[in-house]
């Protein structure tokens, strides 16, 4: 029951909002996004009925779709998410609060909001907590590996100006196990050799983190000249 779904939602999640500044509206007005990209991307389903495999009746419904559909469909949202610039800390008056509603009201609720720029995730930012992706191990081949796992090393690393470099490494990992009566087990060590994959620089290139210091210490020299 979608609609039963639906209301459970909000008296869950949109409950946790209990402001009337322009986060608590943002963060409203995505739950709503949200709730209708799983209603917009349900999928109708029919049941043939009938004598020796004919479809005389037909019973349909609308199925939820699986949640990596929804996922992908949520992730094109926020690659196109609309920017609402308001004033930091409005919300603290009725004249602040009318200006954030009326701001909210012109954009579609199917539509996903943002209210400040994301930072570059490829850089390292210590004071947001942000390890950059240099020197971060990715997944490039190997068994069972989702198709998304094995796009890792062009996401974290091509895509950030970053080279993949394979390095080899030893493991040792317990094997040919054996219970012993009573009571243990006793195993080997063994030894294999496995490759791994790394974001780093591309050879005799700065880094995007090296270069947007680089860049910055030009302009403030430009200002000073």
């Amino acid at each position: 029951n979608v609609g039963f779904g639906e209301a459970i939602s909000k008296q869950f999640v949109d409950a946790l909002e209990t402001g009337q500044d322009a986060r608590a509206a943002m963060n409203l007005h995505n739950n709503e996004a949200g709730r209708k990209a799983v209603k917009g991307t349900m999928q109708r389903t029919c049941k043939c009925h009938g004598v020796s495999g004919s479809c005389t009746t037909q019973t349909c419904w609308l199925q939820l779709p699986e949640f990596r559909e929804v996922g992908n469909y949520l992730k094109e949202k926020y690659h196109r998410a609309l920017k609402v610039d308001l004033l930091r800390g409005a919300g603290n008056s009725a004249a602040s609060r009318g200006a954030i509603t009326e701001s909210f009201s012109s954009i579609s609720r199917k539509e996903l909001v943002h209210l400040e720029d994301s930072p570059d995730y490829c850089l390292e930012n210590r004071t947001l907590g942000l390890p950059g992706t240099e020197g971060r191990e990715c997944l490039k081949k190997g068994k069972n590996l989702s198709k998304w796992e094995k796009r890792s090393c062009k996401r974290l690393c091509g895509e950030c100006g970053l080279a993949v470099e394979e390095r080899k490494a030893e493991m040792v990992s317990s094997c040919n196990c054996k219970f012993h009566w009573c009571c243990s087990v006793k195993c080997e060590q063994c030894r294999k050799t496995v490759t791994k994959y790394f974001c780093v620089k591309k050879g005799g290139q700065r880094g995007r983190n090296e270069s947007a210091t680089s860049r910055r210490k030009n302009l403030r020299l430009k200002k000073k000249l």
